[in-house]
C-alpha cells in the first residue's frame, strides 16, 4: 500500500452492503471503483457507513484490510445529507436514501465517484476535504520572476504575435470612448456562420461560467470531471448544489452519455477537456442534448485541434446548446480577457442581462475582431498542426519512462500523465527549472497526476532530461 501522506487528496469511501456481505466483495468493489476513477488505494483515509451496518463483518473487515478506520454515522445524520442517487428502498431499509453516498459525504468533503454497486455491496468515493477549485496553473509560476520554464499554463508560447500587439496598441487612442462591441460581435458571428444575436462577447470564458451560473436558473446542474474547475466554482458561488459525473482513467476519460442523470437540466463538459486532453466525438456530446436542458460545451482549446474536429461551434440544430470559446490560449491574451458565447438568442439575452455595462474593453474588442479574421484563422490552424507534431514528440519521449502512464488519447495542447510520487516529482522538476501543473485540484484526480503543456521540441528535450533526473531522485 502506498502511504497516504504521499497524496494531497485524501479519500473517504462510503460503503453499504446486504447482511452477510463478504470482505472480499466489499474490497473488490472498492478497489475496482478507485482504479476506474484513477484514484489510489493508498489515498483512502477511512471507510464510512451507517451505524446499523458498522457491525457487518464484511464492512468492518474491509476497513481492516485497507488499514484504515471505519467511521459510522446515525441514520438520522445521513438522511439529512443531499445525495445524487437517493433510493426509497434504501431509505426504508437503512433510514437514509443512500448509505454509500451519504456516508462518504458526512465528513464535509466532495463526491468524486457516485454510487457503484456489486451484487451485495455499494460504495461511493468522496474527498476528505474539498478540492481547491480556485487553483489554476498560473499559481505554479506566480512570483518566479521568469526563472521557470512554464509548462503549467496552457497559453501558447511566444504569443501574442507582433501584428496582434500592434493592433491592440493602436486601439489605445480610443480609450476615451466607451467600448462598442457591435463590430467585434459581427466578426465573431461571421466567423461561425451565425447571426449576431447568437453571439455574446465576454471577459474571457471565465465570465461566461459566472453568467451561466447566475442567469439560467438551473435546478440540477451536472459537471463532467475531470475538467476545468471554474464552472463548478461559479455554480457553487451562485448557491447551486453541483453533481459530478467523474470519468474513469480506465476508460481513457471517455464520456458515456448514459452516465449523466436524465433529469439534469444543465450539463457542462469541456472539449477538448482540460486537463485530460481528450477530444469527445461531437455525436457523443449531442447525445446529451434534450428539450429543457442547457448543454454547455467549453471549446476553449478547440482552435488548437487541427481542423477543429468535433467542434459544435456554429451548430444551430442542437437544442439547448451553449458553446464557449476563448481567444486567450492560442493568442496569448490571458491578461486581456476575451472570449465569447454561442447560443440561441433567448439564452444569449438572459446572459447579456446579467452582464455589467461595457463588460469587454476596447482593446479586447479589437483583439477579438483581429483574431477571427481569415489570416488569423489560417495562422491558428498552422499553430494547431505544429502543436500536434510537438505533442507527438512529447508523448514519444514520455513513453520511454516505465514509471509514467498517459490515460486517454491526447488531442489538446497539453498532456496528462500519471506517475507514482507525483507530488515529489513536481517539486523536483521545479528545482530543476520546470513548472508543471499539479493534478490533485481536479475532481477525479490525485497528486499522482501532472499536466504538461506542449512546447517546442527543444524545450521538450530539456524537460525529458529533467524528468529522468527527477524520477531517479524520487526512486532513491
Amino acid at each position: 500500500m502506498i502511504p497516504v501522506g504521499e497524496y494531497a487528496t485524501q479519500l473517504v469511501v462510503g460503503v453499504g452492503g446486504r447482511a452477510g456481505v463478504s470482505v472480499a466483495e466489499v474490497c473488490a468493489l472498492v478497489e475496482e471503483t478507485l482504479r476506474g476513477a484513477g484514484l489510489a488505494a493508498g489515498a483512502v483515509k477511512a471507510l464510512a457507513t451507517v451505524e446499523s451496518k458498522a457491525g457487518e463483518a464484511g464492512i468492518a473487515g474491509a476497513a481492516e484490510r485497507f488499514g484504515v478506520p471505519l467511521l459510522s454515522y446515525p441514520a438520522e445524520k445521513l438522511a439529512g445529507i443531499c445525495v445524487p442517487h437517493p433510493s426509497d428502498v434504501v431509505q426504508g431499509a437503512a433510514g437514509t436514501p443512500s448509505v454509500a453516498e451519504a456516508a462518504a459525504l458526512a465528513g464535509g468533503g466532495e463526491l468524486l465517484v457516485p454510487k457503484r454497486r456489486s451484487v451485495a455491496a455499494t460504495c461511493a468515493v468522496a474527498t476528505a476535504q474539498p478540492h481547491d477549485l480556485r487553483h489554476h496553473g498560473d499559481a505554479e509560476v506566480r512570483g518566479d520572476g521568469g526563472a521557470l520554464v512554464d509548462l503549467a499554463v496552457n497559453v501558447r508560447a511566444h504569443t501574442p504575435p507582433d501584428w496582434l500587439k500592434q493592433r491592440i496598441a493602436a486601439s489605445l487612442d480610443g480609450l476615451s470612448a466607451y467600448p462598442d462591441g457591435r463590430s467585434a460581435r459581427a466578426a465573431v458571428a461571421a466567423r461561425h456562420g451565425l447571426p449576431a444575436d447568437r453571439v455574446l462577447l465576454t471577459a474571457g470564458a471565465a465570465e461566461a461560467f459566472v453568467l451561466i451560473a447566475r442567469a439560467l436558473g438551473a435546478r440540477r446542474p451536472v459537471v463532467v470531471h475531470p475538467q476545468f474547475t471554474e464552472p463548478e466554482a461559479a455554480l457553487r458561488d451562485a448557491g447551486h448544489t453541483v453533481e459530478r459525473v467523474v470519468l474513469r482513467a480506465a476508460d481513457g476519460f471517455r464520456l458515456d452519455p448514459q452516465a449523466v442523470p436524465q433529469d439534469a437540466d444543465l450539463v457542462i463538459v469541456g472539449n477538448p477537456t482540460n486537463p485530460t486532453s481528450v477530444l469527445h466525438p461531437a455525436a457523443v456530446l449531442t447525445a446529451l442534448a434534450r428539450p429543457g436542458r442547457i448543454l454547455v460545451v467549453d471549446e476553449a482549446f478547440m482552435d488548437a485541434v487541427p481542423g477543429e474536429r468535433e467542434a459544435l461551434a456554429g451548430r444551430t440544430d442542437v437544442p439547448g446548446l451553449v458553446v464557449l470559446r476563448s481567444l486567450t490560449k492560442t493568442w496569448g491574451l490571458a491578461g486581456l480577457r476575451i472570449g465569447y458565447v454561442l447560443a440561441e438568442p433567448r439564452v444569449i439575452a438572459k446572459l447579456a442581462a446579467a452582464q455589467p455595462l461595457w463588460p469587454v474593453s476596447t482593446p479586447a474588442l479589437v483583439a477579438a475582431e483581429a483574431c477571427v479574421a481569415p489570416a488569423a484563422l489560417a495562422q491558428a490552424q498552422d499553430a494547431a498542426r505544429q502543436i500536434a507534431v510537438d505533442r507527438a514528440h512529447l508523448l514519444a519521449g514520455l513513453a520511454e519512462f516505465e514509471e509514467i502512464s498517459v490515460s486517454g488519447v491526447a488531442e489538446g495542447p497539453f498532456v496528462l500523465i500519471r506517475v507514482a510520487g507525483g507530488a515529489e516529482v513536481r517539486t523536483r522538476l521545479r528545482a530543476l527549472g520546470f513548472a508543471v501543473r499539479r493534478g490533485d485540484t481536479f475532481p477525479g484526480l490525485d497528486s499522482s497526476w501532472l499536466r504538461l503543456a506542449v512546447r517546442d521540441r527543444a524545450t521538450t528535450g530539456r524537460l525529458l532530461q529533467a524528468l529522468d533526473h527527477a524520477l531517479a531522485l524520487t526512486a532513491r
